[in-house]
């Protein structure tokens, strides 16, 4: 595969502008000249190793910074947006897609916030909803999905919340165990922790917090370290709030228990010693879950997290599917992105881990952009703790690209050069560029189709 030239002309910009330089005197420092440093800012030309170089060596930037991560992630959300039947006839080429995001963000997120508005007041006419969805002259936004899209354009990692949880869990720079570290900095503020036969997982009330002592060991030490964060750490959950800037206070909320959950997360795996344990077990999910008292889902959640600057981790995908195939919850540092509405590919092995309860399953999978990964699936069920309370049951999947895996010990015994050992998958059937695909459930909408009565293949129509 031809090795994909690097336009990263926003980074440029903003790494010249926070440094507070003109244009010639970061020219001057990286070894160019100002022509060809404005037409690197602008897209014109691809930035060239001997400035990739003179950034790190110069400016200690963390060159991987500089990698096309949001512009991916733009690019593969305009494209599912370009799908809905409204730009049926006048979808643009992916090349302007990628130029847009390269060189005008912000414009490319003002479309996303545009068409999002608009699905939004026509799902409220289709329901007959007597609410136009106008406040002020205002879209309203749905609240989970503008705190969904918050934590997908921050790559996952917030970092103030990340480096935080480290101190809380490792106060002289040693791991302590994350119950008993919670329950002291808790009593320290004159607040009791208890245990008791209780259907909810964790209640507060006045100065006590009861934990449920049904829940599992993982579970009982996460909602504990969530309440920690919400209580120890509430100023730098406020500010981080308040840069975050949310259009209500409902979705101000739920980021505010998300960035709870993230320092629990990180509290019950700091980054350090998780990332080192990661390595040292090659990525082994069931003896990170061991080593740091976790559950299968939080161990892959958390390894999806580690993009801090200077020492990231393996890029991966993290994703969990309901039974009906809706993705509850996605993230991805990978150049795969996910549908952002809807379920996931059918022949994506995530929704065969419901047909083998608690085993692995793994799978070489290519995109229709030619990228292969390796993805591991496991079903994961939530007790309710009682024969009457429900069991509610979903799907993992973490993967990566198959140029990390072999530090993955789930790449052992994989044909992973064997181009014919990788399974077909896509992302969403309306921008799936495949024509054979034997699962297509709708034709994409930037084909055209050729109807023909007299014959019948794996679809009723061919695809142009």
């Amino acid at each position: 595969m031809a090795t994909q030239k690097l336009y990263a002309g926003v980074k440029l910009r903003e790494t010249r502008a926070r440094l507070g330089l003109t244009q010639k005197a970061f020219a001057d420092r990286l070894g160019v000249s100002l022509p060809y440093l404005n037409q690197m800012e602008n897209n014109h030309r691809p930035v060239s190793a001997a400035v990739v170089l003179g950034l790190a060596g110069e400016f200690g930037l963390d060159v991987t910074e500089l990698s096309a991560g949001d512009a991916e992630r733009l690019v593969s959300d305009m494209r599912e947006a370009l799908a809905d039947p409204v730009f049926a006839d006048g979808a643009p080429p992916l090349a302007d897609l990628r130029l847009a995001a390269s060189n005008a963000p912000a414009l490319a997120r003002s479309f996303l916030e545009l068409h999002r508005a608009y699905r939004q007041a026509h799902e409220r006419l289709a329901s007959l909803d007597e609410a136009l969805g106008r406040e002020a002259g205002q879209a309203i936004v749905s609240p989970w999905e503008e705190v969904r899209d918050f934590f997908h354009y921050c790559d996952n990692y917030i970092d103030v919340v990340d480096r935080a949880a480290e101190r809380f869990s490792c106060p002289d720079g040693k791991r302590l165990e994350p119950i008993l570290r919670a329950t002291e900095a808790l009593n320290a503020r004159g607040i009791e922790v208890q245990f008791a036969d209780t259907g909810a997982l964790r209640t507060r009330e006045g100065k006590t917090i009861t934990l449920s002592a049904h829940a599992g060991r993982p579970t009982q030490a996460f909602q504990l370290l969530h309440q920690v964060a919400l209580i120890t750490q509430n100023e730098l959950l406020e500010a981080t709030l308040d840069l975050a800037r949310f259009q209500s206070e409902t979705s101000r909320a739920i980021a505010k228990i998300g960035l709870a959950n993230y320092f629990a997360g990180a509290a019950l795996m700091p980054y350090r010693a998780f990332l080192e344990a990661a390595q040292e077990t090659r990525h082994d999910l069931e003896r990170l879950g061991d080593m740091f008292g976790a559950s299968i889902e939080q161990v892959a959640h958390r390894l999806s997290t580690l993009q801090r600057p200077g020492a990231k981790g393996i890029p991966f995908f993290f994703v969990r599917v309901d039974q009906a195939g809706t993705i509850t919850k996605r993230h991805s540092a990978t150049r795969l992105q996910f549908a952002r509405f809807g379920g996931a590919c059918p022949l994506w092995n995530v929704h065969q881990a419901f047909e083998t309860p608690t085993r692995f399953l793994r799978q070489l999978a290519e995109t229709p952009d030619g990228v292969r990964y390796l993805c591991l699936a496991r079903d994961v069920s939530k007790p309710g703790g009682s024969f009457t309370a429900p069991v509610r049951r979903y799907a993992i999947c973490l993967g990566c690209e198959v140029s990390h895996a072999r530090g993955l010990v789930y790449a052992d015994d994989m044909e992973l050069s064997n181009p014919r050992a990788y399974q077909p998958i896509g992302i969403s059937c309306r921008i799936c560029e495949r024509k054979d695909c034997h699962q297509r459930s709708v034709p994409p909408l930037e084909r055209r189709l050729s109807v023909n009565p007299d014959k019948r293949g794996l679809l009723p129509y061919d695809i142009s």
